[in-house]
């Protein structure tokens, strides 16, 4: 396996700076930290990339996400495993990220569930995850990016010890 060409991020900074300030921003607005990276899964999942689920299964890992929560994302809806919250955030995950499947991108009954369980910011936080996670998975999949090739290069060791610190920083 042999990608297409570098990681655009890697090649043009700025849009990768831009990417982690936009994710940064989804952040501490009310959506626990595991559910973004649930949704991250989910998503990658859906997509089909490889870098994304490669990563966000051990990023899950890291903030002490079980093996069967891990297991079950892809059929969360037959799996005890999962909040109503969580379920609610899964659903609206499945409908933004494959929105021309269907005439409705994002039926009512999924949107007002994630509204039940959501408020605003907590909601928009989710919104911009979903739709972060869908161009990282894009940005991967179209120069066919290699699973795990992103934990050898420098960037991607440097964005190991960058999450490792902030959660050490959490922690206390």
């Amino acid at each position: 396996m042999q990608a297409r060409m570098k990681s655009p991020v890697l090649i043009i900074p700025e849009a990768m700076q831009a990417l982690y300030a936009l994710a940064k921003s989804a952040e501490k607005k009310g959506l626990p930290e595991k559910t973004i990276a649930l949704v991250h899964l989910r998503a990658s999942q859906i997509n089909g990339c490889g870098v994304c689920v490669d990563m966000h299964w051990r990023m899950s890992r890291k903030l002490a996400e079980t093996d069967e929560r891990l297991f079950a994302v892809s059929a969360w809806r037959e799996a005890p495993y999962f909040t109503d919250a969580e379920r609610a955030a899964l659903a609206l995950t499945e409908a933004v990220t494959r929105m021309s499947d269907r005439s409705d991108p994002v039926p009512d009954d999924v949107w007002a569930d994630a509204a039940r369980q959501y408020d605003e910011p907590a909601l928009s936080a989710l919104l911009i995850a979903i739709a972060t996670i869908n161009l990282w998975n894009r940005l991967n999949l179209s120069t066919k990016q290699i699973a795990g090739e992103w934990m050898k290069s420098a960037e991607g060791k440097a964005l190991l010890e960058k999450r490792k610190q902030e959660h050490e920083l959490v922690a206390r």
